[in-house]
């Protein structure tokens, strides 16, 4: 069993910055790739970054290449979302998820976070 929490959200302007955490408890966090999912009002969970065991093999989605950067410290138990030139459309609850593969497909998600709220204002 992992235990997944996230920190970090809150509200910026546009162009602004965040940085997510995601504190892991529980046995073998570093055997789990790690990965961020979001979800705007009215819409579906998306996929938005993963990160495998290693830390080794990072995954984007296209709309937050160039922009975000996921990261963990497996010695802290921790994974991070470093969100940078945030937009109004980045708005949305974001999730941490423990996958078991590297490109963290949702279906392949074994546990998730309770999220964390993400408001971008323009």
């Amino acid at each position: 069993q992992v235990q997944l929490v996230e920190s970090g959200g809150g509200l910026v302007q546009a162009g602004g910055s965040l940085r997510l955490s995601c504190a892991a408890a529980g046995r073998s966090f570093s055997n789990y790739a790690m990965g961020w999912f979001r979800q705007a009002p009215g819409k579906e969970r998306e996929f938005v970054a993963s990160i495998s065991w290693s830390g080794g093999s990072t995954y984007y989605e296209d709309y937050v290449k160039g922009r975000f950067t996921i990261s963990r410290n497996n010695a802290e138990n921790t994974v991070y979302l470093q969100m940078n030139t945030l937009k109004p459309e980045d708005t949305a609850v974001y999730y941490c998820a423990a996958c078991r593969y590297s490109t963290c497909p949702e279906s392949g998600v074994t546990y998730w976070g309770q999220g964390t709220q993400v408001t971008v204002s323009s």
